[in-house]
């Protein structure tokens, strides 16, 4: 199949995501999402990016930056591949670790870039993980609040409050208002929200929930009597399809088909 041929930012502003092969999780615990910031802020750095807006999920990666000295399509692979390095290694794996190629969309007005900050920041919200946007601790909100939010020096605030205000304290006030507001913005992957079924995010929370003290990453290791109980059990929520199990689980879906 050929591949599509991305579109030219004529402002250099892209939304990106970055999506887990098999829509498998990427982040497993706080240290492997903390390493994706340090990644994504080492080449901020080394090609002069401005990153405006950014949010990891379990299982997918949202950002809105700007471009720097080399192309987009350039560093985004320079960024996932950093990180594919660091997951492979520590947890003795191989193979890609993304989907394919990133996504991206351009943004080339105020308005839109606007949105996709608010889409960003909501993911989690829309997802049943918390239930303010500032409660998620790895996205850029708290950032834009003016909390603290690891890393330091990554997120450039001053383009989204100047949309807002001159005055600093009167913008960050009403970009909150706008960055909280109940909306229906739709930008770039498809929607998972409309379904009867759990989202994803919720899935995962769920099937984590029936897991107690065991990570996803371990079931498929699991001796066969103690993984068959455990996905009889998540097999018995009726929120979740036993494919959607399958995929975050990361198994063949046959295993969850024949228990």
């Amino acid at each position: 199949m050929v591949r599509k041929v991305r579109m030219k930012s004529a402002s250099g502003i892209y939304h990106v995501m970055f999506r887990g092969v098999n829509r498998q999780d990427i982040f497993h615990d706080d240290e492997d999402r903390r390493r994706f910031l340090e990644v994504l802020k080492k080449y901020k750095k080394k090609m002069e990016l401005k990153v405006y807006a950014w949010c990891l999920m379990s299982n997918h990666i949202h950002v809105l930056l700007k471009e720097g000295e080399e192309s987009i399509s350039s560093t985004m692979k320079r960024i996932g591949v950093s990180y594919a390095v660091y997951y492979n290694w520590k947890y003795r794996t191989s193979g890609h670790v993304f989907q394919n190629r990133f996504n991206s969309e351009t943004v080339e007005n105020d308005a839109y870039f606007l949105t996709v900050v608010r889409y960003i920041h909501q993911n989690p919200v829309k997802g049943g993980m918390v239930a303010e946007v500032d409660e998620w601790r790895w996205s850029s909100c708290a950032a834009h609040y003016g909390e603290y939010c690891f890393p330091g020096e990554l997120l450039e605030r001053s383009k989204v409050f100047r949309m807002f205000s001159d005055d600093f304290s009167i913008s960050r006030e009403r970009f909150r208002e706008f960055n909280e507001r109940t909306n229906r913005d739709e930008c770039l992957e498809e929607r998972p929200y409309r379904h009867r079924r759990l989202p994803d995010e919720e899935a995962r929370f769920e099937i984590k929930r029936i897991l107690g003290m065991r990570e996803i990453a371990q079931v498929k290791s699991l001796p066969k009597f103690e993984r068959d109980m455990v996905l009889r059990e998540i097999k018995g929520n009726d929120g979740l399809t036993q494919r959607q199990a399958a995929r975050i689980l990361g198994i063949p879906p046959s295993l969850v088909f024949k228990v």
